[in-house]
Formats: C-alpha cells, sequence, structure tokens
C-alpha cells in the first residue's frame, strides 16, 4: 500500500502525469510569436509541400516517436484497455526522453480491431519519426506490426516482441562463449509461446541459433508438429512446431543448454535445473517473480549456471530499456524507413561487445563498487551506463546504413560526439549516490521519526536497500501511523522517553562530558536525552550506535544544526561546517555555497567552505572548478567586502594541497558564462565556467541557490552539511519524502566514506 500511495502522489503531483511539451525557441517577444506561427509558418509550410523530407529540417518530427497503445496486453496488468494504459505510455515516454533524449507522444486507441488500429496509426505517418507500438495482444500484434511496417516509412517497431529478443540475445551471445559452445549448437527450450517469445526464438536464429534445436512450449506442453496437424496452435506458433514425442516442459529441458523463460514464475524448479547440460544457460525473465530464483537457480548445480533475469536486483537483468530507446535513436538520426534485422542485430551485438569493456569507474561507483567484469555475473551491460548510447546508437545507424533502409548518411564519428552533447550527466548523480548506498547500507538515524513524511521516507529506504532507518519517537504513535498508511514493514524504532531504554544513562552521561564545561548540567544532559530528539540522535551518532543523522523536517534550521554542532562538532580538518546544494540542470551541475549556515563569514571561512564544497563535488565524480562571487569582477569594486572572496582565493590559490582551480571575486555571470570567462577575462584561473559557487554571504547563497532552482528550472538536492566530524545532514522544513531519501543517500555514502 505504501508504494501504491507514494505512485499515487507522484502521478498526481502538478502538473499530473508524467510528460509536457515545452518550447526550444524562444517566444517572448512579438517577433518570436510572429516567427512560431502566423504568419512566418507560412513559408517552411511551402518548403515542405515542396519536398516532404523538409519536414525533418523545419520541424521535430526527426526527433519525434508515437508510442501507441490498446491496453490489451499490459504487463502484469492484461486487457486494461486505451485509457487505463496511458500511464504505462506516458512511462514510456519518459525512457524515451531520459535515455535517449527522444520527444514522444502516447497515443491510446480506444480499439480492438487490428484493421482500424493499421489505418490509424498509418494515417499519422506525417507527424512521426518513427512508431512504438506497446501492450497489444498476440497474435493481432503480429499482423499489426507486419502490415504497418509494410504500409509506413518510418521505422515501427514493436518492443513487446523485439526489445526482450534483442537485450537477450546480447546475454546469449556472451552467455554461449562463456560457457563454451557455439550458437548453432545450443539446445533451446522456451517456456512461453506468446509474442515476445516468438519474436526472441525468431531473433536467436537471427543471430546463429538452428531453428531445428529450439523446442517451444506453452501452457500446453510441447509444441509438437502433431499438435500443430490436430490445430492445437496458432499459425505463429507452428513456426516452431518440432517433429519430436509431446511432453511438458521438464521433459524439454532434460539435456537442453539453455532454458528461456517468458511466461510464468514458479514454473522450474531445482531437479529441472539440474537435468540440463552442462554449464546451463538460464535466462528466467518472467516478471515480477521469475521461473526459478536467482538463488534456487544458482543452488541447483554445481558448476556455472549463467543466469539471468527481469529483476534489477539480481546480476544479469534483461532491461528492455537497453534497447529501444538508443534502437531509435540511431534510426531516427539516419531517417530509416524501417527497423530491420540487421539492425537489431547490430543493437544486440554492440551491448554484448560493450560488456566485455572495461567499466569506467563512475558506472562501478553506481552501481555500489561491486566488480563489474565481463563472466557469468556480468553478460549484459548496466542501464545506467552511459556508454550504452554512444555504442548501440552508431551501431543501429551503420547497420541502417548498411543494410540500405538509410535515407541520410552519416559521419560516424561526428555523430558520437553529437551524441553525447545530447545528454548531460547531472540526471546521474541522484542515481549514482543511490545505488552507491545499495552496496553498503548504514544505519541513518531520523530525528523526527514520528512524522509521516520521516516514515514514509524510512519505508522507502528500506524497502530501496538505501539506509537501514531507525526512526526516533514515540513508538506508538509511529506504529499506529506505519499501520494507517499501509507501509509492510516494522521499523527500528528509538524511544527516548520510553523507561526500558538502556541507553539513556549512557547517552546523557555522553552529552554531559562533551557539555559540561559549557554550562550544561547532568540533569539538564538526562532532561535533553529525554525530551529533544536531536540530541538524542546526536549522541547516537557519536556514539557509534548510528552512523548518521538527518534532522530538521519541522525544526528551523539554527535550532536543528545546534546540537550536532554541540555534540558532534567539525571534523578534524575543519573549524566551520557549511550548508551546500547541489543543483542539477539539463547539461550542467552547480554547488552552491554557503547556503545555510555561516551568516557573514570572512576571507579563511569562505576558503575553508570552498574547500569542503569541491571535496563534496568530488564525492559525486565531478571534477571542481571554484568561483568566489561578489558583485565586483578581478577588482573592478574595491571595499571591504570585495577584498573577502578575493582574499579567500589568494589563500587557496597560495595552499600546495589545494589542487583545483579556483579564482575571484567574480560576478555570478562571469562564473558560469564561457564567452564571458574567456572573452574578457581571459586572464582568469578558470578555464571553464565554474561549478563550485561560493557566495559572500548566507544572505547571497540563499537567495541565490532559491532563484536558480525555481527560475532556473534547477532540481535542487541538499542542503548537504559539510565540515561535520560525522554525517550530519539537516533537512528544510516541508522537505518532500523524495528529499529525505535523497539526504539519506548522501549520508550513506558520507558514512562509506569515512569508513
Amino acid at each position: 500500500m505504501g508504494l501504491d500511495e507514494d505512485s499515487l502522489d507522484y502521478h498526481e503531483a502538478e502538473p499530473p502525469g508524467k510528460l509536457e511539451i515545452s518550447t526550444t525557441k524562444p517566444t517572448n517577444t512579438q517577433r518570436d510569436l510572429s516567427l512560431a506561427y502566423s504568419p512566418g509558418v507560412a513559408e517552411p509550410c511551402r518548403r515542405i509541400a515542396d519536398n516532404p523530407d523538409d519536414a525533418y529540417k523545419y520541424t521535430a518530427k526527426g526527433n519525434l516517436v508515437g508510442v501507441i497503445s490498446n491496453g490489451s496486453a499490459v504487463l502484469g496488468l492484461g486487457d486494461i484497455g486505451a485509457q487505463a494504459s496511458k500511464p504505462v505510455m506516458e512511462g514510456k515516454g519518459v525512457l524515451f526522453k531520459r535515455f535517449a533524449d527522444i520527444d514522444v507522444f502516447d497515443i491510446e486507441l480506444d480499439q480492438d480491431d487490428p484493421e482500424k488500429i493499421i489505418e490509424a496509426v498509418s494515417s499519422m505517418e506525417p507527424t512521426f519519426g518513427g512508431i512504438n507500438l506497446e501492450d497489444i495482444s498476440a497474435p493481432e500484434c503480429f499482423t499489426i506490426e507486419e502490415t504497418l511496417r509494410e504500409e509506413m516509412d518510418i521505422p515501427v517497431f514493436h518492443d513487446d516482441q523485439h526489445g526482450t529478443a534483442i537485450i537477450s540475445g546480447a546475454a546469449l551471445l556472451n552467455a554461449a562463449e562463456i560457457a563454451g559452445k557455439e550458437l548453432a549448437d545450443l539446445d533451446i527450450v522456451f517456456s512461453g509461446a506468446g509474442a515476445s517469445a516468438l519474436a526472441t526464438a525468431r531473433f536467436y536464429v537471427s543471430l546463429g541459433a538452428k531453428r531445428e534445436n529450439i523446442t517451444m512450449c506453452d501452457s500446453s506442453g510441447i509444441i509438437t508438429e502433431a499438435r500443430a496437424e490436430a490445430g492445437d496452435v496458432n499459425k505463429y506458433k507452428q513456426e516452431f512446431a518440432r517433429d519430436i514425442d509431446e511432453g511438458g516442459l521438464a521433459d524439454a529441458m532434460a539435456g537442453s543448454d539453455v532454458f528461456v523463460g517468458l511466461s510464468i514464475g514458479g514454473l522450474v524448479d531445482q531437479e529441472m535445473v539440474r537435468s540440463m547440460g552442462d554449464n546451463p544457460i538460464v535466462f528466467a525473465m518472467a516478471n515480477p517473480d521469475p521461473e526459478i530464483g536467482y538463488e534456487a537457480a544458482k543452488e541447483a548445480r554445481v558448476d556455472t549456471v549463467i543466469m539471468a533475469t527481469g529483476r534489477s536486483d539480481y546480476p544479469n537483468q534483461v532491461n528492455n530499456v537497453l534497447g529501444f530507446p538508443f534502437i531509435f535513436r540511431g534510426a531516427l538520426d539516419v531517417r530509416a524507413t524501417e527497423i530491420n534485422e540487421e539492425m537489431k542485430v547490430a543493437a544486440a551485438r554492440a551491448l554484448a561487445e560493450l560488456s566485455k569493456q572495461d567499466v569506467p569507474d563512475a558506472v562501478v561507483k553506481a552501481y555500489g563498487d561491486q566488480p563489474l567484469q565481463f563472466g557469468p555475473d556480468y553478460i549484459i551491460p548496466k542501464p545506467l551506463d552511459p556508454r550504452v548510447l554512444f555504442e548501440v546508437a552508431p551501431a543501429v545507424a551503420k547497420a541502417a546504413m548498411d543494410s540500405g533502409c538509410a535515407r541520410q548518411e552519416l559521419d560516424l564519428e561526428a555523430y558520437e560526439e553529437r551524441l553525447e552533447a545530447r545528454l548531460g550527466k547531472s540526471r546521474e548523480m541522484m542515481r549514482v549516490v543511490l545505488n552507491k548506498a545499495k552496496s553498503d547500507p548504514k544505519r541513518i538515524a531520523l530525528a523526527e521519526g514520528a512524522d509521516e513524511k520521516m516514515i514514509r521516507a524510512a519505508y522507502q529506504l528500506e524497502e530501496q536497500g538505501i539506509a537501514e532507518p531507525v526512526l526516533i519517537g514515540n513508538e506508538n504513535r509511529i506504529t499506529k501511523t506505519t499501520e494507517r498508511l499501509g507501509l509492510d514493514f516494522e521499523p527500528t524504532i528509538a524511544n527516548p522517553r520510553a523507561d526500558d531504554d538502556d541507553r539513556h544513562e549512557d547517552y546523557a552521561e555522553r552529552l554531559y562530558q562533551v557539555r559540561k564545561r559549557k554550562g550544561l548540567t547532568k540533569s539538564e544532559a538526562e532532561d535533553l536525552i529525554r525530551r529533544d530528539s536531536n540530541y538524542y540522535g546526536s549522541v547516537m551518532v557519536e556514539c557509534g550506535d548510528a552512523d548518521a543523522l538527518l534532522t530538521g523536517l519541522t525544526h528551523h534550521y539554527p535550532s536543528a544544526l545546534r546540537p550536532p554542532l554541540q555534540v558532534i562538532g567539525t571534523a578534524e580538518n575543519a573549524d566551520y561546517a557549511a550548508g551546500v546544494y547541489m543543483l542539477t540542470f539539463k547539461n550542467r551541475v552547480i554547488f552552491c555555497a554557503d547556503t545555510t549556515v555561516n551568516q557573514d563569514p570572512d576571507a579563511k571561512v569562505l576558503a575553508e567552505v570552498a574547500d569542503h564544497t569541491a571535496e563534496l563535488a568530488r564525492s559525486f565524480n565531478v571534477d571542481p572548478r571554484v568561483a568566489m562571487l561578489s558583485y565586483s569582477n578581478f577588482g573592478s569594486v574595491d571595499n571591504p567586502g570585495t577584498r573577502k572572496p578575493r582574499r579567500a582565493a589568494e589563500m587557496l590559490r597560495n595552499d600546495g594541497d589545494v589542487d583545483y582551480p579556483v579564482d575571484g571575486e567574480m560576478q555570478a555571470d562571469t562564473a558560469v558564462v564561457e564567452e564571458i570567462l574567456e572573452g574578457t577575462y581571459e586572464f582568469s584561473d578558470l578555464e571553464e565556467p565554474a561549478n563550485v559557487l561560493v557566495f559572500p554571504n548566507l544572505e547571497a547563497g540563499n537567495i541565490g541557490y532559491k532563484l536558480l532552482q525555481r527560475l532556473g528550472g534547477a532540481e535542487a538536492i541538499g542542503p548537504m552539511l559539510v565540515g561535520m566530524d560525522k554525517p550530519v545532514h539537516v533537512l528544510q522544513r516541508g522537505d518532500e519524502v523524495k528529499d529525505i531519501v535523497n539526504l539519506a543517500g548522501v549520508a550513506v555514502v558520507d558514512a562509506q566514506q569515512n569508513e
């Protein structure tokens, strides 16, 4: 229920849904509008009327895909109808945009008649550069795709059929190599004979498997020629009917080399896996529950089982997102007339080859620093590997050009550079951190543990394996709220007011020892531990009973920060703490400091804040470039206010341990606009725009980051507290659950680094 409610909140938040249309040209003046619409549109219209290919030049057609469904076969939901399928189709559009920067119109057709669907889709050819058919039931989907491919002069691709085929095909190429077997020799058994299974079997043949070595089973057992002759199977299944004895799935699997599951969970037991040949390949891809679990399949054999599933929590996830965005990217960029077999094979082989390459450190870190090296547990790339775009799209584009279906030739080397420019790395930032957190979750004390948002965040942290949350608060209130929200978990709770909490005495003594020379009496320490969750959580972290602390959700920032500063204090190499926001834009990441702590820092404080923020940037795999901000550029105004950031920059440049570029004082636009740096201030130590902005005081920092967030469309992550001896992060009042989860992920990574 918790996940369901969070999903509803996610989809309902303004604006509802997951997609919107945004303009790509200026619309600020009357002239802009006259160019965008009447009368300016007349000339592009005339050009396209004379030369239809000019639609790719003057409109967004070349980067626009139609995701089209009638909702008759939605994964996990069945025939839910066109309108109910819209969240899925919008989600498909999100993936297209996120992974390949492709725009999408999702179109849900309230129609079951294949002929009418064909008529409707084919009539929309002028609108789109490509068509992605989705969640249409078999066998109608075969007819629809085949006919549309014949009738339309743009790519038509039914992802339910071909997506799994291509990704699992890449896995099969590598699995066979690891097992020391040739594709042509593989005895392959399919569980399932629907659209995806049939397309996958055909694709394996395209890769080099022998059709006569493929045995396909449906719910009635092995598909044999006898069943085909008796009219027991449709014409599509008949393609894989074999002249062998009838039997069930267990009979088919005995002695086989490969099991491909595209059916339902739990159909395969360990004995069936034990009956397979040496070093069996098991692709159990039913979702959410595979035909046999990962651990069960591995434990069934003493030799190597090369296992893949459709799940993200095990190695070798067969995830369609590794395919369709990048296949369409390549197809659109050469204006292909179709996505043919050569292009699909090229995509699979590119994925297979990418798996053999050295994995960048950034990708390894994104998946928790677990070894990612070609072998049984790594036969296909990870979906978040940015290289997939740069490997698959060019391979598809080349195959389209080589096979003759491309209407535009590309310089592949230049094309890869264009692809690199399409997607920035800012969107990866939090995923990198959260995946790293999942590799070694730490105990996170949540000070306002009875708050509903904290409880929901704790549920997500535990469910996603990001952290081991400890809710500090009244046990009865937390339990009742958990039950009311329908969250299926038993949270770890620390109740400061509970009489049976044997930590009270130790915590009070520790607080007393830390603060006794600051005017705190022992009785006051005991009282603070029982009534103030911020002090309780701070001492919990200080004593090692938690690895990090999150607080501030229901407190003013200064009052939430005071207890951890008093108890935990700053790190050995720090005299000051500071608050940093990371702002992620489409193509850049900016760290803003100090936005929450130091009201009027001097030059020494600014220098220290800059250094800690640069260190934080590096934890996100960002090479820091620091700008000390002011309203003056390099001495254009000389007064005590402008001298302060100028002196801070000098202190850092003169510090032999500083190995990143830093300059200032400078105005904000000078710091972030390359043309100003290069054109006017070519002497600056910043050869590229800054990504760490250090503001001259708290007032400027807080105003600045909020303007960037609200008007610049940036996503703000933070505030992240730097300079503390142990991980502590103070939330802003009113932060949402996702903000808590994000900051908890940062805290876990901090704790990992502290170890």
